[in-house]
């Protein structure tokens, strides 16, 4: 059974025991001559209430939730940018021609990662495969190579586990480019808003200036919240995203980002 299925059914079998129990309810009670419609009832502020309070819990973890994965998707930037320096720098131990070829192959890695899979992950939520073809052309580089010396054994397995770092972090970094809101979170939190939205005019709202004002601000705060979370939710995609900063600063000389 689809959850679509599963949630509109549970959401009109809990709307259906309410009616049914308002309906019994106010049969066996009369309106009394006393009673004033253009009041609100108490209850009714208390709905609405407790709807705003429970809506603002909702809306702070989303956002919270989304902010949390935007930092986490650019910590995944910055371990792999610093393992790449890791490569690239301890490098130095080996023969020319080696660490010559591992350094040229880490700087064709990180220049396509910046230029082209950047706009990739940004359009399509997905790394490339030729990033990944450039990432085993550095292991193969490092893990190929069979140390001389002992100095070159020492610096060998540090070198073959910043590799290993690169590609933990490279794949992390894919897992958290696309979208990591559920489509259902998104009905609830749009659901809600409309919901919390209309228990406003609940109140027997006035059609003052003052009072549409604070309603049309209420609404607006709750649009650039929704906006925010949209916004936060696809790290590399939209507006306030993860950057490529970790590689701009760890490979300066290659004059990446212009």
């Amino acid at each position: 059974m689809s959850e679509w299925l599963v949630l509109t059914l549970a959401m009109a079998a809990a709307c259906a025991v309410v009616l049914a129990i308002a309906i019994a309810f106010f049969n066996h009670r009369r309106i009394g001559e006393d009673d004033d419609p253009s009041e609100t009832p108490d209850v009714i502020e208390y709905m609405t209430m407790m709807i705003g309070v429970i809506y603002a819990i909702v809306l702070g973890l989303a956002i919270a939730g989304v902010w949390e994965g935007r930092g986490a998707a650019q910590e995944y930037v910055r371990q792999e940018a610093q393992a790449l320096h890791e490569i690239s720098v301890r490098s130095h131990v080996y023969p020319a021609g080696v660490r010559d070829r591992i350094r040229a192959d880490v700087d064709a890695y990180v220049t396509y990662v910046v230029d082209t899979e950047w706009q990739q992950m940004a359009d399509h939520g997905t790394v490339t495969d030729r990033g990944g073809e450039l990432l085993e052309r550095i292991r193969r580089d490092v893990t190929d190579y069979e140390p001389q010396t002992d100095h070159e054994g020492q610096a060998y397995q540090p070198l073959v586990d910043q590799v290993a770092l690169v590609d933990d972090a490279r794949s992390a970094r894919g897992l958290s480019a696309g979208a990591t809101m559920p489509g259902v979170v998104w009905f609830g939190l749009i659901v809600g808003a409309l919901v919390t939205v209309g228990m406003i005019f609940m109140l027997q709202i006035r059609r003052s200036f003052r009072e549409l004002l604070l309603a049309g601000l209420f609404s607006a705060l709750i649009a650039f919240l929704l906006f925010l979370i949209w916004d936060f939710d696809a790290p590399f995609g939209r507006g306030i995203s993860a950057t490529a900063e970790p590689f701009l600063a760890q490979f300066p000389h290659l004059d990446l980002g212009g």
